[in-house]
């Protein structure tokens, strides 16, 4: 059986990853950017907000995944290993350059992006809402931001976002409850009423 069949079939085993030769790797970069590309694109685009720097990002972490796929021990999903490789590379981005956070620019970074073309006054309207909720994510602390990002944007489970995380899986409900309350009254403070 080749690496790729045990680690599509089957949790990786340390026998398996230790027989990823250069043909199996080329399969698992391939077989990693199908499976995983687009999220992980949109995880680290949450993230660092630059669409050319989140593909860059994302390319980094699939070819740092598969050069070290051989410490891949099997304890978590290959996914969650993987959205932690591009979780440290998010962090890294961000440490080197703070100003890179939530810089969001004008809307030509939307041109090619399907929408439903919503009225001049609605995307007004929603522009200031998007800049209000900047503010007030970047006045949250890094945990609250993080567990936010990962459950409600990201759509990872609990149990994910603790593992990508290392804490408890009840410090992710704190946080979340505790980050979704905080935003919230921020908003409210500036003016916006969102559900969530």
């Amino acid at each position: 059986m080749s690496a790729m069949a045990a680690y599509t079939a089957a949790p990786v085993t340390n026998a398996a990853s230790a027989c990823v030769d250069e043909q199996d790797r080329d399969t698992l970069f391939r077989h990693l950017v199908e499976t995983h590309g687009k999220r992980l694109h949109r995880f680290i685009f949450k993230n660092i907000s630059n669409h050319d720097d989140a593909q860059e990002m994302a390319q980094q972490a699939f070819l740092e995944a598969v050069r070290s796929f051989e410490s891949y021990k099997g304890q978590s999903e290959l996914s969650t290993w993987l959205y932690g490789i591009a979780m440290n590379l998010v962090r890294n981005h961000l440490s080197r350059a703070p100003h890179r956070r939530y810089d969001f620019v004008d809307d030509s970074e939307l041109n090619g992006v399907m929408s439903d073309a919503p009225s001049p006054a609605e995307a007004m309207e929603q522009s200031q809402h998007i800049r209000l909720l900047q503010d007030a994510m970047s006045e949250l602390p890094d945990s609250m931001r993080e567990v936010l990002l990962l459950v409600g944007v990201d759509e990872m489970s609990y149990e994910e976002a603790a593992v990508l995380l290392t804490v408890p899986v009840g410090t992710v409900r704190s946080r979340l409850s505790r980050a979704r309350g905080a935003l919230k009254t921020k908003l409210q403070a500036r003016g916006v009423q969102l559900d969530f």
